[in-house]
């Protein structure tokens, strides 16, 4: 087993990658710029491109997280979510075959330890707006402008949002001290 990091800088700080055998295993943001470090499986070259406006360049990167089997498949349907859009959680609910599971959703969501490549910052609130993000809102809305320059950017955040479930973004404030540690 060979385990390598991918480490690239973006304007909001750095993005870590741990690799296994060429498999994503945990990917983080980093508010403090971090040296760069490339892996020796491609991976920093990857996500160089992501940050380069290659947005659907991460499609090509295998991932593979521990997770509960609700969690892979809420994850395994995040992949899927087309770059430059968004889908709210309860229709991301829908697609797991489980309408009436927004909340069981949003934690797993919240939960995902694969940020970025899988992408849960597509996920929004009911409503359009935006809900919360573990890594704060400035990066929700940088990585949703960065993929989709040309669409305008979601109306504000939960706080503008009176019809959306207030529990989407409770689940994602308590999940967030709950995120992988890449060292």
């Amino acid at each position: 087993m060979t385990i390598d990091l991918a480490v690239v800088r973006f304007p909001l700080g750095s993005f870590r990658a741990q690799v296994e055998d060429g498999v994503v295993r945990a990917a983080t943001f980093d508010a403090t710029p971090q040296p760069v470090r490339r892996d020796r499986f491609g991976v920093h070259d990857v996500l160089s491109a992501y940050f380069d406006g290659e947005v659907a360049a991460l499609d090509r990167l295998p991932v593979k997280a521990h997770g509960t089997a609700f969690q892979q498949e809420v994850w395994q349907q995040l992949r899927l979510i087309p770059v430059g859009t968004t889908i709210s959680y309860g229709a991301l609910a829908g697609r797991v075959g489980r309408p009436n599971a927004s909340r069981a959703v949003g934690m797993a969501n919240a939960s995902n330890p694969i940020a970025l490549i899988v992408p849960c910052h597509r996920v929004i609130r009911t409503g359009g707006a935006l809900g919360g993000y573990a890594f704060g809102l400035d990066y929700k809305r940088w990585l949703l402008a960065h993929e989709a320059p040309a669409r305008p950017l979601l109306h504000g955040d939960a706080r503008d949002d009176v019809a959306a479930d207030p529990r989407e973004d409770l689940v994602e404030t308590v999940a967030r001290d709950r995120q992988a540690v890449i060292a």
